[in-house]
């Protein structure tokens, strides 16, 4: 039977507010994001989205480059799913991309096209959980749920000198309950979410020495003051990643090359691929399988390894450029039905190509 998670010393948790806002209002700390600037609902939604296993200053570009093409609810519902997953291009999480557009359908259907404000509607969303509607909550409308992330989690736990697991969701659950009690009902609530996340992003930091001369909570962090910033917070190890071996093929033929769409369902979902088979094939493997779908190579060149990391699976990569005779004559598409050629131009503006293939790229027309 599972135990309930303790949190020890929560009275130290009205104290912290002041402080923290406090700091986060200073001009050098408020770190001027461009969803912060105009935090309308769709923008704090999509920039939550993103922000999901991804650095803020790696969303940034992605963040204005999608805006521009679908500024608002309306735009996302109705984009093509090509031109969706090209914008998306490069961030990975493809599913992240699917479940926006499938909320923004929602939203207009169920909706009148505007994100409800209520936690329960906000939850019943794809792709929207307990983080993200807190999020928006709090920024776009002031409602007093904390947003509990990896930074608050750890800053938390480490003013409370709590030795609970973070990675168990009843950690976060009973954290978010905590916090809750004292959150304020306004514009501050999305302040403070905002003030715990760049205090975790730029002081209470997860990895090597956390800059505790600078923190705002440092009087009141008890694990500051029993020298524990380092031991806290408490993580269990995640499960270890997946090894496969992929061999990439880069077949070539007058100035384009072959791709093909992944399933449905499943890792990397409807995007683009150089076609790849199981496995680290050799040169006489791969001669094989040229001469197993009646495909003629004027050359074959051996590429440099490479190593993609997913967060559960790690594609350890071989690569072949194949160039194919003028005879070949299409035969090419007989190994599968999706399967297409595109030069260079459709390759940057059309098809959307998962970064566990931009390692080829600089190889291909060469």
């Amino acid at each position: 039977m599972k135990q309930d998670i303790h949190l020890p010393h929560t009275n130290i948790l009205p104290a912290i507010i002041k402080p923290l806002l406090t700091w986060y209002h200073g001009q050098s700390n408020d770190r001027q994001l461009p969803w912060r600037l105009a935090p309308t609902p769709y923008h704090t939604w999509l920039s939550e989205i993103m922000l999901q296993q991804t650095r803020a200053s790696a969303v940034i570009p992605y963040y204005e480059r999608f805006l521009a093409a679908l500024p608002d609810i309306a735009s996302l519902a109705n984009c093509e799913d090509e031109q969706l997953m090209k914008l998306w291009q490069g961030l990975g999480y493809y599913s992240r991309a699917r479940n926006l557009k499938k909320a923004a359908i929602v939203i207009q259907q169920q909706h009148h096209g505007e994100l409800p404000q209520d936690f329960t509607a906000l939850l019943a969303l794809p792709g929207i959980g307990r983080y993200t509607a807190s999020a928006i909550g709090a920024i776009s409308w002031g409602k007093p749920w904390p947003a509990v992330d990896g930074n608050i989690l750890r800053v938390t736990m480490r003013v409370l000198a709590a030795d609970a697991d973070i990675a168990a969701i009843r950690t976060k659950t009973t954290v978010e309950q905590a916090l809750a009690s004292y959150y304020p009902a306004d514009s501050a609530a999305g302040d403070l979410n905002q003030a715990f996340m760049d205090l975790g992003a730029s002081i209470c930091l997860p990895h090597g020495a956390p800059h505790c001369p600078r923190c705002p909570l440092r009087q009141l962090c008890l694990a500051h003051d029993q020298g524990k910033e380092q031991l806290l917070p408490i993580k269990a190890a995640k499960k270890a990643r997946r090894i496969e071996q992929r061999t990439v093929l880069l077949l070539v033929q007058n100035h384009a090359v072959a791709l093909h769409q992944r399933p449905a369902k499943g890792l990397l979902a409807g995007l683009w691929e150089f076609p790849n088979l199981a496995g680290r094939l050799d040169q006489s493997a791969i001669k094989a399988w040229l001469e197993e779908h009646k495909l003629t190579a004027t050359r074959l060149e051996a590429l440099p390894p490479a190593r993609h990391i997913f967060s559960h699976i790690e594609w350890q990569l071989t690569g072949w450029r194949i160039e194919l005779g003028t005879e070949t004559d299409g035969s090419i598409a007989e190994t599968n039905s999706q399967l297409v050629w595109a030069a260079r131009d459709e390759l940057a503006e059309r098809y959307s190509l998962p970064s566990a293939f931009h390692y080829y790229l600089p190889n291909i027309f060469c």
